[in-house]
């Protein structure tokens, strides 16, 4: 762990050096998927430290709630496939064997583990060539402690990085008798996250909600609808009426392969005539289908498909590719 934190101590000492970012949608922007998790466990206070000195524009914050209603950044509604829960918990999974953040208080979860993501059935790991698993002191935290983080670094390194937060599995919350939405906005503006003019983009995969959050709970946020399945391309208009932007799986803009280039589908030219942002998700350097080469996939799709940014595990890769720019 010592040699962990001095390495992110020099990170940050460079990136002191690094020019200050002035925050604009105008722009390309970075955004460091689950922080810097090609090479630190995602979702942890260091991968997310090493995500600020990388330069990245945004950092995104995935939120469950816990047993006590506080927001904890985690990507799933589960624990075993990125915690030690199996073992110091064995018996709190429910029936269908999973272990479940919201089963679990907040001074519970600070006692487990955080690992590299792992099959929770057969105990490998996710992406073989990451950080250990198993290795390092890694923990869980709150939403809070996130934002404490990185405001504190924004104004100690005269940064201005903004938070991309992601309202997970707002059905299950709701069956569960639990209101994260309005937890997460309450916090959000607790520490100055109100509007569009405010460093935060705050994303849902779940289209009834972000326009809830729009209409209903009146929310002024810069609003990303994710998108995950191909009829949902058919929706940019009523995306449109409540959002500011869409987060489709970069697939969903690839179209042919013709003469050893790519073409693309309508959608980030049909998203761009309503007004609407396009930030792809994920660029992963380690796991290209689609492309030879990280870098051609950051041509392909950053400056040949025209899109406005990335969500990626490898934040610094697609920084210094935009600054070549």
């Amino acid at each position: 762990m010592k040699s962990i934190s001095v390495f992110l101590i020099c990170l940050l000492l460079f990136s002191c050096n690094q020019p200050t970012k002035k925050p604009t949608m105008n722009k390309k922007i970075v955004i460091a998927h689950r922080g810097a998790s090609a090479y630190l466990p995602e979702h942890t206070i260091e991968a997310k430290t090493m995500a600020h000195a990388m330069n990245v524009d945004f950092i995104e914050q995935d939120l469950v709630l816990s047993k006590d209603d506080v927001p904890i950044v985690i990507h799933d509604i589960y624990l075993d496939d990125v915690t030690d829960v199996a073992t110091k918990f064995p018996t709190r999974k429910r029936e269908d064997n999973r272990f479940y953040v919201i089963d679990f208080t907040f001074n519970e979860l600070k006692r487990l583990q955080v690992s590299e993501r792992f099959n929770p059935e057969t105990g490998e790991q996710f992406y073989p060539n990451r950080f250990p698993k198993g290795k390092g002191n890694f923990k869980l935290h709150s939403l809070q402690e996130e934002i404490e983080l990185i405001q504190g670094l924004n104004a100690s390194t005269k940064k201005n990085i903004g938070i991309y937060p992601e309202i997970k599995a707002p059905e299950f919350h709701q069956q569960e008798g639990k209101n994260l939405t309005e937890i997460v906005l309450k916090v959000l503006a607790d520490y100055g996250y109100k509007t569009k003019k405010d460093n935060c983009i705050l994303q849902c995969f779940d289209a009834k909600e972000l326009e809830r959050i729009r209409k209903e709970l009146k929310s002024d946020l810069f609003l990303v609808q994710l998108m995950e399945f191909e009829e949902e391309t058919k929706q940019l208009a009523h995306f449109a009426s409540y959002a500011d932007g869409i987060g489709p799986w970069y697939t969903q803009i690839l179209s042919d392969k013709v003469d050893g280039k790519f073409t693309f589908t309508s959608l980030v030219t049909d998203a761009h005539q309503l007004g609407l942002k396009v930030h792809p998700y994920t660029f992963r350097a380690d796991q290209l289908v689609e492309f030879t080469t990280f870098n051609e996939m950051m041509q392909t799709l950053l400056i040949d498909a025209n899109v406005d940014g990335a969500f990626t595990d490898f934040p610094d890769l697609v920084v210094a590719f935009l600054n070549k720019k």
